[in-house]
């Protein structure tokens, strides 16, 4: 790990970024391609794979993003957290305001369920451009994070970089599994299903690249991008993956996946960070 550590030091960072959200894609890319060997997948595994991605990234909101944001801002008192809460809101909106006016479906939904303007796009688009808006943030988290350890940002450092990369990609890998299983049960072809499920995460490494420019560039906003990048993922946390293992029996499956995937990425975080 301390080899990996040295590598990400000494070459640019927006390369850097780019590495680490490639990875993040390689993973989404890998959980799709077990399409190849599976047609069906159990809804309590799915369902516990989506509970252990929201726990990810709630833990990343807090340990990797907003815990720094407010570590990093000048102040005291309810001044030092200003910053993280007007960006952690803003995030919040800017994903509100996607999910109102992009089409797109959730995973255990059904195309009548379908949200954002009505149309009469097929499932399959649907359901990539809800894992592609789920995406963003946890691209530009990583992005943001790299560009800090660019400007000199103590808080900012690409330990606690890589192991975001690292959590957001581990969830990354049943996402992909999640969204080329039920495109593979509904007829899909094995190659499209597969195809459409790392298509999903390729917006990662450009959210990640836009991040650390940002940064580098205005420094001053660096608190202001990490608790967007936070707020963004508890919205999709809250309004997506959550409702999507709460429509059947296997709650508590979920509910412990969540209780996984937190404590794994906050291990990953303190221990790296």
């Amino acid at each position: 790990m301390n080899s990996v550590i040295e590598f990400f030091t000494e070459i640019n960072p927006v390369l850097a970024a780019l590495l680490a959200t490639l990875f993040t894609w390689f993973l989404t890319a890998l959980g799709a391609a077990l399409v190849f060997f599976f047609k069906t997948l159990s809804r309590r595994v799915l369902d516990g794979m989506l509970g252990f991605t929201g726990g990810v990234m709630v833990a990343a909101s807090f340990w990797s993003l907003l815990a720094p944001a407010i570590e990093m801002s000048p102040g005291d008192g309810f001044l030092k957290a200003v910053p993280a809460a007007v960006g952690f809101a803003i995030g919040a909106l800017f994903l509100y305001v996607l999910d109102n006016y992009t089409p797109h479906l959730h995973i255990n939904f059904t195309k009548d369920e379908a949200e954002g303007p009505k149309t009469q796009w097929h499932r399959t688009t649907l359901l990539v451009l809800a894992i592609t808006l789920h995406n963003i943030p946890e691209g530009l988290a990583v992005g943001v994070l790299f560009g800090g350890v660019a400007a000199g940002i103590p808080e900012a450092s690409i330990g606690g970089a890589i192991a975001l990369a690292i959590g957001i990609g581990i969830q990354n890998f049943p996402e992909g599994l999640a969204v080329s299983m039920p495109l593979r049960r509904h007829g899909v072809s094995r190659f499209r299903s597969f195809w459409y499920g790392q298509l999903s995460a390729i917006v990662e490494p450009i959210a990640g690249v836009i991040g650390a420019l940002a940064v580098i560039q205005m420094t001053p906003i660096l608190p202001y991008a990490l608790a967007f990048a936070a707020g963004a993922m508890i919205y999709v946390v809250v309004e997506e993956v959550i409702p999507e293992t709460q429509r059947d029996r296997f709650t508590d499956i979920a509910t412990l996946g969540f209780i996984g995937g937190f404590i794994i990425m906050m291990l990953l975080d303190v221990g790296l960070g």
